[in-house]
């Protein structure tokens, strides 16, 4: 039995529940249970607060877990990064007042600094021969500022609504994050083989995202030209017929460049073109 730590609530929590939900891994959402296992993966789940978890990974409590990049580097612990997972993205910024003139890092030299990274932030300003006052907070750091208790933040920014409602802007990016896999450097072999298992169904997870798959009937005559524009993975299939004519041309297109090949092969003559959405594509 493998066991993963993951954070309890919040948006990385979502993340990873809908994860192993299109893994097929069901796991129950009742957090006021410490530990729940998989009825039909051998997995349980062992729900913590974020920054519990490097720790919880690292000393063997748990085996896997999910993390934010951002609490996986502050925390140090020694454990090893297995996966990036591409989800729960975000960055970690120093944010001043709206209304003071900036004019480079050495703008934080004897300055107040409010964060929940106290070790990520010390990097940065040691780099940069910043001497600044750390003062570690929990909670609403992005206040911080307006009632005195700082000069300055540096915290976790998404989409920046969060500082533009509290009159702050964002004059640094430290460091970019993401959610990570990490795992027990000491795991034993069979619950890397699980391991392995469910890297194997993510992967296929994370190579359907953004996919369909298209079929339509094309005309033989410009068939080269239909197949030149199509960017598939491999050549398309290629059906024949009742009319000899016409063929049927199945292919997986990416989202981004759909529409524009989708219009090419309906100038190149391309008919019923049906399309559907990809759950999980093995490479």
């Amino acid at each position: 039995m493998l066991r993963i730590a993951i954070q309890s609530k919040g948006r990385l929590f979502e993340d990873t529940m809908n994860l192993l939900g299109e893994a097929d891994i069901k796991i129950s959402a009742n957090k006021r249970t410490l530990l729940v296992q998989s009825p039909n993966f051998p997995l349980e789940v062992l729900y913590l607060r974020d920054d519990d978890i490097p720790q919880s990974v690292a000393t063997g409590v748990a085996d896997i877990g999910v993390v934010g990049e951002n609490e996986y580097v502050e925390r140090g612990e020694d454990a090893e990064i297995i996966n990036r997972l591409g989800f729960s993205k975000c960055r970690l910024s120093l944010a001043i007042p709206k209304s003071i003139d900036y004019n480079g890092v050495e703008w934080f030299n004897g300055k107040k600094i409010a964060t929940s990274y106290p070790n990520i932030l010390k990097t940065f300003l040691d780099s940069h021969n910043i001497n600044a006052d750390i003062h570690v907070i929990t909670g609403s750091v992005e206040i911080s500022p307006g009632i005195g208790l700082s000069d300055a933040i540096f915290d976790i920014v998404s989409s920046g609504s969060t500082l533009v409602s509290n009159n702050l802007r964002e004059v640094e990016v430290v460091m970019q994050s993401e959610a990570l896999l990490i795992g027990n450097k000491n795991m034993p072999k069979e619950k890397r083989d699980i391991l392995n298992q469910m890297l194997f169904r993510f992967e296929a997870v994370r190579n359907a995202e953004d996919k369909k798959y298209v079929r339509m009937n094309a005309p033989k005559a410009r068939l080269e030209e239909i197949i030149d524009v199509l960017p598939g993975l491999k050549s398309p299939t290629i059906i024949p017929l009742a009319d000899d004519e016409w063929c049927s041309v199945h292919t997986v297109l990416d989202e981004k460049c759909f529409w524009e090949i989708i219009g090419k092969l309906k100038e190149m003559g391309a008919q019923g073109i049906l399309v559907t959405p990809i759950e999980k594509m093995i490479l």
